[in-house]
C-alpha cells in the first residue's frame, strides 16, 4: 500500500523547490540580457575604432579586413557557447531519463510511491526549464542550439534502461545525471568568461545539488527497507542515524565528473 502523505508538507517542500529553481532562472535571463548587451556594446565600439583606423590609414581592402577581424566577444565557437551547448545536452538527457522512467509502473504507475512520483514530474519540469534557458542562452550568444543528448552519458542511459526493474536502480541512475549536472556547472562556474553566465552556471549547479540530495536520502530510505518512510513528514524515529546527513556527503562540491566544455559543443 501506497504511504499516506502529508499533502501540506510535501507542498511546503515543492515551494521550496520551486523558489529555488525560480531564482536560478530569474537571475540567471536578467544576467544574461546585461551580458548580451555589454557583449554588443563592445563589438560595436570595437568595429567603430577599427574603421577608424582603416579610414585614417585610407586602404579600403584593409578597412574591409578590419571590420571582419571584428568578431562578437561572444562567437559561437567560443568557450562559453561550447560550455552552454554541453550543459543543454546534459539537461536533453536529463529529461529523456526521467519522462522514460515516469513510464514506469512504480515511478509513474498505479503502484509508484506518491511522493517519488511527484518528485520525478517536478524535477523533469525543471530539467526542461534549463533546457530553455541553456539554449535560450546559446541564441542570444549567436551560437546554435544543443538539442542532441550528452554523448558521453547517452549511451550509459542507453545501457541502464533495460535493467530498471524497481525502484532504487531508477534512483541511482538519476543521482548519477543530477551529480553529472551539478560537478559540471559548478566547473563551468570557474571557467566561463563573465560574472553573468558564473551566475547561470551557480545557479543551475544548485538546484541540481538538491535533487541529488533528495535522491540520496530517497535511496537510503530504499536500501534501509524503510519505504514506508518515503513519505513527507517521516516517522523521525523509525529513520536511521544518518537520514540528517546522507544527502550531502561532500564538504566542497567535487568536479571530478564534470562534462568538458566541448562535450556537448555542436559541431
Amino acid at each position: 500500500m501506497e504511504p499516506k502523505i502529508d499533502d501540506g508538507r510535501f507542498r511546503e517542500l515543492m515551494t521550496e523547490s520551486d523558489d529555488l529553481q525560480s531564482d536560478a532562472m530569474k537571475g540567471a535571463r536578467e544576467g544574461l540580457n546585461s551580458y548580451v548587451e555589454a557583449a554588443l556594446d563592445a563589438r560595436h565600439e570595437r568595429r567603430r575604432q577599427l574603421g577608424i583606423g582603416g579610414a585614417i590609414i585610407g586602404a579600403g581592402a584593409l578597412s574591409a579586413a578590419a571590420l571582419a577581424a571584428a568578431t562578437p566577444a561572444f562567437a559561437a565557437n567560443s568557450k562559453d557557447v561550447m560550455a552552454l551547448q554541453t550543459a543543454a545536452s546534459i539537461e536533453v538527457l536529463a529529461v529523456a531519463t526521467y519522462k522514460k522512467a515516469l513510464t514506469l509502473p512504480f515511478i509513474g504507475g498505479s503502484s509508484a510511491n506518491g511522493v517519488v512520483k511527484a518528485f520525478a514530474q517536478r524535477t523533469m519540469a525543471q530539467h526542461e526549464d534549463h533546457l530553455k534557458g541553456f539554449n535560450a542562452a546559446v541564441r542570444k550568444l549567436g551560437g546554435k542550439e544543443q538539442t542532441e543528448p550528452d554523448p558521453k552519458y547517452a549511451p550509459v542511459v542507453t545501457k541502464a534502461v533495460p535493467t530498471l526493474t524497481s525502484p532504487d536502480k531508477v534512483v541511482a541512475l538519476a543521482i548519477t545525471l543530477e551529480d553529472v549536472a551539478a560537478q559540471t556547472y559548478v566547473a563551468d562556474a570557474g571557467l566561463v568568461s563573465t560574472p553573468e553566465l558564473r551566475q547561470l552556471f551557480s545557479g543551475v549547479a544548485g538546484v541540481e545539488a538538491q535533487h541529488k540530495a533528495i535522491l540520496l536520502a530517497v535511496q537510503a530510505l530504499l536500501k534501509g527497507n524503510l519505504v514506508s518512510q518515503i513519505k513527507l513528514p517521516p516517522d523521525a524515529a523509525k529513520l536511521p542515524a544518518a537520514a540528517g546527513s546522507v544527502g550531502f556527503p561532500d564538504t566542497d562540491y567535487p568536479t571530478s565528473m564534470a562534462s568538458p566544455v566541448s562535450e556537448g559543443a555542436v559541431k
